[in-house]
């Protein structure tokens, strides 16, 4: 009996024995095919890592030959924790005879016994994020589904060598700068100093690809979205600050940083995504502006957004929507403190990031601005951007997504405002330079700093740029702040011998006066000498005064002299000598605003 059944077995065909998949070779080493054409060789380990709108290659190694005139196969990809096959979260890819673009599918393009190796394309507008793979068959005898094994989950990446990608740049010595440099500069100090520190990026270090996962994970927004990168990029400038959603990087700007790291002390994104995984998403203490526009230059370089830092000299906070930096004073030109929320930090650090605009009017595609310091929310989150550069640079605030902001940030002009005594304010004087300076990135392929200042703005002065403030502020919340002109016949500026005090010498200032007009003109000057800390926040006055001024028509000139001693404004709180001290000196009026350097 035992021989007659094991004859009858023997003459089952094989084609129809139940098809199953034993193994999945992903190929998926550093050096392997699929991750030198993907460029992501560089990524530390040797999971797959792919960049959608590209094939990849894997094999199959199954129970038996496949046989196409009975059996089917397709491989399921799921993301998320509800993947939808409507959402794009769940992927079916079937076999096909030939792969078209722009859809997934596969194609075995080679067969060894039981083993078919197949050609595996993506769609250029796939979710990014960490997919689990399955392997599905279907035979006469039934059908089957591989066990999901986690080693062989495949992280999909933007990709800006797909032309079809919306991320796509096709300079590639761009590319090897905004996507695979993982070292940068990251510029600080003042328009006329300004300084550099190197930062490492480190977007292929061990363990930063799942960290930067973990972040999109954590901001809990649906995986459906993450197809698109405006949505990427909109999460990312939210989940890397931390006042509402528990994000990476906690901003202090009090000087005091107990319990956490000093913002000047990190000098890279790496130990502080490391630290945010391992911790289960508490935000790491402490970042500045610098630390939040280096964690997210790694983020978005590792999920393949070409991206880069980005520092503004002299950058305002606009806290009202007005499009201008506005400063209050009372009937006797005394400043009203509770008015004055608007300010103009030393420097500010945000990104760029690069990708189409679809959704917006043609022609706003390329660099956008992103800004992931909490410093106003944005639909209800500390989130600011993406906003197309080329917007800004027109005045065309009323595009999305935050525009308004960043444009008062480079080109608001400073206006300042007095009470009348029926409560109603006058525009008393405007600077139209204030804001917006050397705008500066680090150049590509070398370590250089690059001024992009032409791409945020308009040349200070021309017409374009008067046009596009005067647009821009018409959809602000004082629309006709520019309807009546504001007589400009005295100008003001300060001058100051040689470099400048040294610490313990008197600063001595000359306010030069003129009068272009063609009457004489009797005018009260107001000097206040103020404490900032470097955003630009008042923190203390510690004088100010009030001189009459006798002004003759046509060019009739005055110069006012003023010491100050540098001790009165100053002190060191720390225990060691300083050098490259800032003294910031403004004032109403002031045509030119300078630095002063103390060694």
């Amino acid at each position: 009996m035992v021989d007659i059944k094991m004859a009858f077995l023997h003459y089952i065909p094989v084609s129809e024995l139940l098809l199953t998949v034993r193994s999945i070779d992903l190929m998926k080493t550093k050096t392997g095919l699929n991750r030198l054409e993907h460029h992501t060789d560089r990524y530390y380990g040797d999971d797959l890592i792919i960049r959608r709108g590209n094939t990849f290659m894997m094999w199959l190694d199954l129970s038996r030959p496949y046989y196409p005139n009975t059996d089917r196969l397709h491989l399921e990809l799921k993301t998320g924790s509800l993947p939808t096959v409507a959402k794009g979260t769940h992927v079916i890819i079937p076999l096909v005879e030939e792969l078209e673009d722009d859809r997934w599918e596969a194609k075995i393009v080679k067969r060894d016994g039981n083993r078919i190796k197949l050609s595996v394309n993506s769609q250029p507008t796939a979710m990014i994020g960490r997919y689990q793979l399955t392997v599905a068959t279907h035979s006469p005898k039934g059908k089957a589904t591989s066990t999901h094994d986690p080693g062989n989950d495949i992280r999909m990446l933007f990709n800006p060598w797909c032309e079809d990608d919306t991320v796509y740049m096709d300079d590639e010595d761009e590319k090897n700068e905004y996507v695979l440099n993982d070292v940068g500069r990251l510029y600080y100090g003042t328009e006329n100093q300004i300084g550099a520190r190197t930062w490492n990026y480190g977007q292929f270090d061990e363990g930063i690809l799942d960290a930067c996962l973990y972040v999109l994970e954590k901001s809990v927004t649906p995986p459906s979205g993450w197809g698109d990168p405006v949505n990427v990029v909109r999460v990312i400038s939210a989940m890397i600050n931390s006042p509402d959603d528990c994000g990476v990087v906690e901003g202090n700007w009090s000087g005091k940083y107990v319990g956490g790291t000093s913002p000047t002390a990190w000098s890279g994104s790496v130990d502080i995504l490391k630290k945010y995984q391992k911790d289960g998403g508490i935000p790491v203490r402490y970042g500045q502006c610098w630390v939040f526009s280096g964690v997210t230059t790694t983020v978005l370089r590792c999920l393949g957004i070409p991206s880069r830092s980005v520092s503004n000299f002299n950058s305002a906070h606009d806290t009202d929507v007005s499009l201008t930096t506005d400063v209050y004073f009372n009937e006797n030109l005394e400043s009203i403190d509770h008015l004055n929320t608007d300010s103009i930090w030393n420097f500010h650090v945000w990104n760029d990031c690069w990708m189409a605009r679809p959704d917006l009017p043609p022609g706003h595609g390329g660099w956008q601005a992103i800004d992931s310091t909490p410093q106003e929310t944005s639909q209800g989150t500390f989130r600011c951007g993406p906003a197309s550069i080329t917007a800004i640079r027109n005045g065309q605030v009323f595009l999305k997504h935050d525009s308004p902001f960043i444009f008062a940030e480079v080109n608001s002009d400073k206006i300042y405002w007095q009470r009348n005594l029926d409560g109603t304010f006058t525009q008393i004087h405007s600077e139209k330079n204030a804001v917006g300076h050397c705008i500066s990135t680090k150049a590509v392929g070398s370590d250089e700093r690059n001024d992009i200042t032409h791409l945020y703005k308009h040349p200070e002065g021309t017409e374009e740029e008067r046009i596009a403030v005067e647009t821009a502020s018409r959809y602000g919340s004082k629309p006709d702040t520019y309807s009546s002109p504001i007589a400009e016949d005295i100008s003001i500026e300060v001058t100051m011998d040689g470099e400048g005090p040294r610490m313990g010498g008197d600063a001595e200032l000359n306010i030069v006066m003129r009068n272009a007009s063609s009457l004489p003109r009797t005018i009260n000057l107001h000097s206040q000498v103020a404490v900032m800390y470097y955003t630009g926040v008042l923190k203390a006055t510690v004088k100010k005064d009030e001189t009459p001024v006798e002004l003759l028509a046509n060019e009739g000139e005055a110069v006012v002299g003023k010491k100050m001693a540098a001790e009165i404004f100053f002190t060191n709180p720390l225990p060691r000598t300083l050098k490259g001290v800032v003294f910031r000196v403004e004032g109403l009026g002031l045509q030119s605003v300078r630095q002063i350097a103390v060694g």
